[in-house]
């Protein structure tokens, strides 16, 4: 009962309480704009996890010039011969930006290996070489913010059939989402690796439970922003659902508890 009562209570409140987090993240860009400072969020996670919703929660009221969302597309073929990481260097914060990645380099990791478009060397090489590239964006000045968004099975079912009938999500639709269940084991397996693996000092990952989009929403951001140094930071916003919330631990440490 006690959950059911807090779920309703944030959901009745969810618009007032997204505001305040919003004026927060304005804080946030005013200080990275004067400082010159450069920050990553990296958004990965199932598909239907909700990763398009959480970014236009962050980015609906800061500045277009400042904060852009890259989300890129399948590689050309000269892209493909390039250094697997070139095309995504190009799309790195510069001093006072704030960059959201919808989807990274994590791909290959992900969906790349799964989906068996890369090879096995590829992948190796990949889960060889990303922590030390994240280290030297770190080292650069780049601060590095990884949240990886799981649901349950059933609920990726429900959001899945919704993306085809509901007329405004039809652009959502694709090959690789019919993939989504079939694969699901597979993708768990990926998923455990790449947590268990690239989950580094210099770049560790947030779990984030997002069966509720709203509550993913909020505590995502509150988290979000207890990550980030600027004046005037309204603690008492900043209290987080660690039902929600699971930051994974140092390498090689036990993963926090996913869905199967």
């Amino acid at each position: 009962m006690a959950k059911v009562q807090k779920l309703e209570f944030q959901d009745s409140n969810y618009e007032a309480e997204l505001r305040l987090l919003q004026i927060e993240l304005v804080k946030v860009q005013r200080q990275i704009i004067s400082s010159g400072s450069k920050l990553l969020i990296i958004l990965e996670g199932r598909d239907t996890a909700g990763k398009d919703g959480t970014i236009k929660c962050i980015t609906e009221h800061l500045s277009p010039r400042e904060t852009h969302v890259v989300a890129l597309g399948i590689p050309t073929t000269r892209e493909s011969g390039d250094w697997y990481f070139q095309r995504y260097v190009a799309e790195l914060p510069s001093s006072g930006e704030i960059i959201l990645f919808n989807r990274s380099w994590y791909n290959r990791a992900g969906v790349e290996r799964v989906m068996g478009f890369c090879t096995d060397l590829q992948y190796k090489l990949f889960m060889d070489s990303v922590n030390e590239f994240e280290g030297l964006l770190v080292s650069s000045g780049i601060q590095i913010i990884k949240y990886y968004l799981d649901i349950d099975k059933k609920e990726q079912a429900k959001r899945l059939e919704s993306r085809k009938t509901d007329p405004l999500k039809q652009w959502k639709i694709s090959p690789i989402d019919e993939q989504a269940q079939k694969q699901w084991k597979a993708y768990s397996v990926a998923r455990d690796l790449m947590l268990k693996k690239t989950s580094s000092a210099d770049a560790p990952w947030t779990v984030v439970h997002a069966n509720n989009k709203k509550l993913t929403h909020l505590n995502l951001i509150r988290d979000l922003l207890s990550r980030i140094s600027y004046p005037n930071k309204d603690k008492k916003l900043l209290k987080i659902d660690a039902e929600i919330v699971m930051p994974c631990p140092p390498l090689g440490k036990k993963l926090p508890k996913v869905a199967p």
